[in-house]
């Protein structure tokens, strides 16, 4: 199997040169909230970015919307970048933040979370599913999404899918109001008969992915922005920004020195099914899903649009998280987004989906998809 990862994920030019894709510096290497040494750490960082869920380009799909495309090339960047994200986030969730993916893996709960972005129709996550959501963001099929738009389809998308087990929110104005996340993430669970009246309601938290939209500056990333972002990769919560170069979307999964680490989903490879995994055909088709080696780029080369994302598996997590935004973040001369504890006046009610009251929940095979465009949240500038 690792024979077939190297001849599906080594360039044909490559001659096996070994890649620059970790400087050998006594920099810090921040990797979703992880920190490594490059010098002694390399296998274990390679290992890590092998083990993130990487979406790219396919080819062959069903078609999707009323053009009919059957590839995502050339337009689907930004949504293969959300995909990255909620991926992370899932297998944290469900397996764990230290999980590691080997060509030989087949935990049918990974193999579960993989099946979720597989280009099909009733996959949760799918190109097709992403895409169409975004008619409700105002974005024809075949449009390129901003990360604010991908982020607002994802929070829509989440709540059909009741195995995610996730709540999404994102955050507006460049304001993270700590009322509302409590309210989407505290979960009241009537225990019954068989507890105690002191035990019948019990407060459940339900796991947090945090996306903070934000516009860095006009054309470019202003440099008084770069300490704020190195602070985000370095939060244990962290798990990356979608951003990228101008023009071309990229997941960012962390940074060395002034650098930032990303995968890459400008590769177009052609469509199909992992399934339970035991077919040759479905084990290289998995193997699609994982790229040995990162690349880089000067922080300051990156597109000044982006959304920094953050898990939040517990409460504590989530406290946590405030106190490194409250005690590092606020601290910079140009904080890169505020933090509040309750919605600022002006801004009137919220309305976010109420994840425990909805009768939307349902497993994906069963969804009979109705898609809604009443949310009026709006890209950031």
């Amino acid at each position: 199997m690792d024979a077939m990862f190297d001849i599906c994920y080594l360039s044909p030019d490559s001659n096996n040169v070994e890649p620059d894709d970790i400087p050998k510096t006594k920099e810090n290497v921040w990797i979703l909230g992880r920190k490594y040494s490059p010098i002694q750490d390399l296998d274990r960082i390679r290992r890590d970015i092998t083990s993130i869920i990487w979406c790219t380009y396919r080819k062959g799909f069903i078609p999707i919307g009323d053009e009919g495309l059957t590839s995502d090339k050339g337009w689907g960047c930004m949504l293969r970048c959300g995909q990255m994200v909620l991926g992370v986030a899932l297998i944290r969730v469900h397996l764990a933040s230290d999980w590691v993916w080997t060509p030989e893996t087949r935990d049918p709960t990974y193999l579960k979370i993989i099946q979720r972005f597989e280009e099909r129709k009733q996959a949760p996550y799918s190109i097709h599913q992403v895409a169409l959501m975004g008619a409700s963001e105002g974005k024809e099929v075949g449009q390129w999404f901003g990360p604010n738009t991908v982020a607002q389809v994802l929070k829509k998308l989440i709540v059909y899918d009741k195995w995610s087990s996730i709540v999404i929110h994102v955050a507006l104005d460049n304001t993270v109001v700590k009322e509302d996340i409590l309210q989407q993430c505290m979960v009241n669970n009537d225990r019954g008969d068989d507890h105690t009246p002191d035990s019948a309601n019990i407060t459940d938290w339900m796991p947090l992915l945090l996306i903070v939209p934000l516009r860095l500056g006009l054309s470019e990333i202003n440099p008084v922005y770069v300490n704020g972002l190195k602070i985000c990769f370095q939060c244990p919560q962290s798990i990356g920004v979608i951003g990228g170069k101008p023009n071309q979307a990229l997941y960012l999964v962390g940074c060395v020195d002034d650098e930032v680490l990303y995968l890459d989903p400008h590769t177009t490879q052609r469509s199909g099914l992992v399934e339970n995994k035991q077919t040759e055909e479905q084990k290289e088709m998995d193997c699609s899903y994982h790229c040995r080696y990162a690349s880089r780029i000067p922080m300051l080369a990156m597109d000044p649009s982006v959304a920094v994302c953050f898990l939040c598996r517990t409460k504590s997590d989530f406290d946590e998280l405030c106190k490194t935004f409250e005690g590092e973040l606020m601290k910079e001369s140009q904080p890169l987004f505020e933090i509040c504890e309750k919605r600022p006046s002006h801004w009137g009610p919220s309305n976010d989906i109420d994840l425990q009251n909805t009768t939307l929940f349902t497993e994906f095979e069963d969804v009979d998809r109705q898609f809604d465009d009443s949310d009026d949240e709006f890209e950031i500038l």
